[in-house]
């Protein structure tokens, strides 16, 4: 693909991602705290981090990325009212993540999350809106998607957190892998240990 900045579009499941980052979370004893960077159940991010940066992606493929992605997309549920949505959809918008937030039934999961992501990586990809898609999921639902992806000429860049429910068919259809964990370590034991009237 030479050596020139590769346009890239971020795809995040955030219901996946959420879910995976709770679990890591107790597993290392990582308090997150609920505000700016997280909402039980419904979304979590990398604290300090803009959702359009390439960091931490760019280090596991071959070619550079362009410094901003064309768009970072973030696809999640709430069980709410419409005020809760918009809530969830403002801070979404604060991280620089296109809010794609769907209504759910307590206790259910939104289809809308798995089809509005697949639509969009695929509709993107078939007008050539990115040449790197990175996609954060372990789901291996996602294995079809990223193989159409792959074969309209696109690289998919897969990443998630290796010991938390990552499907081994989907990191192998990837072109390239991040592991989440450092990162996302380092990133919240950062945040939570700076002093309060540092933090954001």
């Amino acid at each position: 693909m030479g050596t020139h900045p590769k346009r890239w579009m971020l795809f995040v499941d955030g219901e996946n991602f959420v879910i995976r980052a709770q679990e890591f979370a107790q597993g290392r004893g990582l308090s997150l705290e609920r505000g700016r960077y997280y909402e039980p159940d419904v979304f979590v991010w990398f604290p300090d981090h803009p959702g359009t940066h390439h960091w931490p992606y760019s280090s596991s493929l071959e070619q550079p990325l362009e410094p901003s992605a064309v768009r970072s997309y973030f696809y999640t549920s709430v069980a709410g009212n419409d005020e809760c949505i918009q809530e969830v959809r403002r801070l979404l918008w604060s991280l620089k993540l296109q809010p794609e937030v769907f209504k759910r039934a307590k206790g259910g999961k939104s289809k809308g999350v798995d089809i509005a992501l697949t639509k969009d990586m695929l509709a993107h990809a078939f007008f050539n809106h990115y040449d790197v898609a990175v996609l954060m999921s372990g789901d291996g639902d996602y294995v079809p998607l990223v193989d159409e992806v792959k074969r309209l000429g696109k690289v998919v860049c897969v990443a998630a957190f290796s010991s938390s429910g990552l499907s081994p068919a989907l990191r192998l259809s990837s072109d390239a892998f991040v592991d989440l964990e450092a990162p996302f370590e380092d990133r919240w034991s950062t945040y939570i240990n700076r002093p309060p009237s540092r933090q954001p």
